[in-house]
């Protein structure tokens, strides 16, 4: 009984101090943000994780990409952030999201962000999403598609690797040539270096540690390769 008590003490004294050193701008936040800049945000969010914050950030950008965001966007995005942060904490992102919607986003530094958080095979399955939520609707646009490829960009994301990613959203003759990243021209032996070496870069177990729409959007892109190497294989009697 003595040692519960001391170790409560001790707890207690440990409490105190984290609050009590906690800046004025930590306590004021509340969840949501009235006013200032976006500067100002992340300030505010910086203490609790920039990585949701970085997320809505993206999230809106695509969402008004073409000048209007619709209810099949905005639940395509609430799926996921419940998915991945759980059901509380990811309505509460939802209700900041709808106030991030109102304002103009800082793409640069959202994306600064995240390239310095995450993995490069993470930063691929964000794309993922990020077409995702373009094609709620049942369409995406060529404006939608131009900021995705800013947003690339900005992530440090290769043009091959982008239109690879592209491509799962799109249908055409050379689709499935288009996600292994390769040319209708390539040799049989280009084409099973390309199928492997996206194997081993979009396997699920890459972001194992993410939560299960990542982990789901990683099986999808992985599938996608395979649907395409087998289709290819097909059309040249490849065995």
């Amino acid at each position: 009984m003595f040692k519960l008590l001391v170790i409560l003490i001790i707890v207690g004294i440990i409490q105190r101090i984290f609050f009590s050193g906690k800046s004025d701008s930590s306590r004021r936040y509340s969840g949501s943000f009235s006013g200032g800049t976006y500067e100002d945000f992340y300030r505010q969010r910086v203490m609790r994780s920039n990585f949701p914050t970085s997320l809505l950030l993206l999230s809106a950008a695509v969402m008004k990409a073409d000048g209007k965001v619709l209810k099949a966007e905005l639940d395509y995005v609430k799926q996921f952030f419940i998915q991945q942060f759980g059901n509380e904490a990811g309505r509460r992102y939802i209700f900041e999201l709808k106030d991030i919607l109102k304002r103009e986003v800082p793409l640069n530094r959202a994306c600064a962000d995240i390239r310095q958080s995450l993995t490069p095979e993470v930063r691929l399955q964000l794309l993922h999403y990020l077409f995702g939520i373009a094609k709620a609707d049942g369409h995406v646009s060529a404006t939608e598609v131009k900021l995705i490829q800013t947003i690339a960009g900005y992530l440090g994301i290769s043009n091959s690797d982008f239109t690879s990613i592209r491509a799962m959203f799109y249908k055409d003759p050379n689709t499935a040539y288009k996600i292994l990243g390769i040319q209708e021209t390539a040799t049989e032996e280009e084409i099973k270096k390309a199928y492997r070496k996206l194997a081993v870069k979009y396997h699920p177990d890459k972001v194992q540690h993410l939560g299960k729409e990542f982990q789901s959007g990683a099986k999808e892109k992985f599938q996608r390769i395979q649907e395409a190497y087998e289709t290819i294989k097909k059309e040249r009697g490849i065995k």
